[in-house]
């Protein structure tokens, strides 16, 4: 692709050599001939050997080099990137060895790969790929233009938007962890007979469990994007375009309202909702039923921002505190201590 017509397809100002070919993007400092990449921030500018920079408006790069200034260098470097590296094309296929039940209904141009499995009632959309060792239970409804990497599981009477991606090791549909002690003090499970709803353009990082409700539906919105080995609790209600890092864990009946962003590591307890907007920094603990407000909290109990930088401020002049106290103590002495003249 001629660096003329990513600047058209960026609408992006072009300085420079624009019947250079890019083949592929690269990092600031890796990049070689024909790799296009970007530059975020200004200040000391490190060198490259990229056929082409994509760099804000405002920025003054060296002439030498080829750039093309659009208003957000990264986003245009991510939308180019999808350009170059498009996502893997799979012939349509069914694999011999998938089973797939007579009562099923598959679209057209699917991929089904080796030992999948897909249940009774259950229907797949047009254009998705279900990989290899992928389990679909009964009664499952998968949308158009899925991707559904290997060992996915996707329990009885889950639904699945379209453009969804599930990374390998997902889970979708577990039971929750719901349970009830009797006289006795024995555990006795509570129901799990609910569902998981995905919207539209949701993707799961892998190794992520999203459990089902108990009596109603978990529901993830649309356009959530949710890392690797986070937990999804039983009722969870995650509104749409949200963020949740690595490790997160959510408890049931948690709500998360649209456009939020989570850290890793974050810790729910049940029925706590995060208001839309607010922003959760890296192994905070939110306490059952708190609310959230929109800005930015952090720390355990979670508190925001300001005062948690304030009272670790604190924590951090204890060992001053003590030693200045210690040597009070020692001038105490010497002042009270008797004279032996």
């Amino acid at each position: 692709m001629k660096v003329k017509e990513i600047a058209e397809f960026l609408s992006g100002e072009l300085s420079g050599d624009g019947q250079a070919e890019i083949g592929s993007v690269g990092s600031f400092t890796t990049a070689t001939e024909g790799e296009i990449t970007f530059l975020e921030k200004a200040g000391e500018i490190p060198g490259t050997n990229a056929s082409c920079v994509i760099v804000p408006h405002s920025f003054e790069f060296p002439n030498a080099c080829t750039i093309i200034k659009v208003k957000n260098p990264k986003l245009a470097f991510a939308q180019i990137a999808a350009v170059l590296h498009p996502p893997k094309h799979r012939e349509s296929q069914i694999h011999a060895s998938a089973v797939i039940d007579e009562n099923a209904k598959v679209g057209t141009n699917i991929f089904i790969g080796a030992f999948a499995f897909v249940g009774a009632g259950s229907e797949i959309g047009d254009r998705t790929h279900i990989l290899a060792g992928v389990k679909v239970g009964n009664d499952v409804k998968i949308g158009k233009d899925c991707v559904i990497l290997p060992n996915v599981f996707i329990e009885d009477g889950c639904t699945i938007g379209d453009r969804v991606i599930l990374h390998s090791g997902v889970i979708i549909g577990a039971d929750g962890f719901g349970y009830v002690r009797d006289e006795d003090g024995k555990y006795i499970k509570f129901p799990q007979i609910g569902s998981v709803l995905i919207e539209d353009d949701v993707e799961i990082g892998a190794n992520t469990c999203i459990d089902r409700g108990a009596l109603g539906e978990t529901r993830i919105g649309e356009g959530t994007k949710i890392d690797n080995l986070v937990q999804v609790g039983h009722n969870v209600q995650i509104g749409k375009r949200c963020v949740i890092a690595a490790q997160t864990g959510i408890s049931g009946s948690v709500v998360i309202e649209d456009d939020c962003v989570i850290g890793g590591q974050v810790g729910f307890g049940d029925h706590a909702r995060v208001q839309s907007g607010a922003v959760i920094g890296s192994q905070a603990g939110v306490l059952p039923g708190k609310i959230v407000r929109p800005g930015v909290w952090w720390g355990t109990p979670i508190q925001p921002l300001d005062e948690y930088k304030r009272q670790n401020a604190h924590v951090k002049s204890i060992e001053r505190l003590k030693a200045e106290v210690k040597e009070i103590r020692k001038l105490l002495d010497d002042t009270t201590a008797p004279d032996k003249s």
